[in-house]
């Protein structure tokens, strides 16, 4: 009787955990995602106990935001998971994030730093997403090259 266990594929979740980018790039993509749904609920609440110009531009408005929270919120499990689905949803989120950030860039006040963070988010996101290391966790292969004859 042989008490060898088969290793030939190993789950994601086995080794010395999960890399320390993949990590980072579900943390930053969470982030984003709560963002947006704690906003949403913020608006609904306005629209529903406050005193909105238009009650159903803050409810949609609200609803809509926590709609876009959640494929963010998504796609950060997907990575911890290392699914490849998860990186399209993420690199999404990032690049809708960018001209956010350039409109509270252009703003005036407290508007400014949160443009700056939400930039420093996205480009740092950005990055990780492109990384060919993380490419490689979430199984995600290069285009195929054939040989010239």
């Amino acid at each position: 009787m042989s008490t060898q266990q088969n290793t030939s594929s190993p789950s994601p979740a086995a080794g010395s955990g999960k890399p320390g980018r993949i990590a980072a790039l579900a943390a930053l993509t969470a982030l984003e995602g709560a963002a947006l749904a704690v906003g949403g609920l913020y608006m609904v609440a306005v629209g529903l106990f406050g005193r909105p110009d238009s009650i159903q531009q803050a409810e949609m408005g609200g609803l809509t935001l926590v709609a876009l929270g959640v494929i963010p919120l998504f796609a950060a499990r997907g990575l911890l998971l290392r699914r490849s689905w998860s990186r399209g949803p993420a690199l999404i989120t990032q690049l809708m994030a960018m001209p956010v950030a350039w409109t509270l860039l252009r703003a005036q006040g407290a508007m400014i730093p949160a443009g700056i963070a939400l930039a420093a988010v996205a480009v740092t996101a950005l990055v990780l997403l492109f990384n060919p290391a993380t490419t490689r966790e979430l199984g995600i292969r290069g285009p195929r090259t054939t040989p010239e004859a």
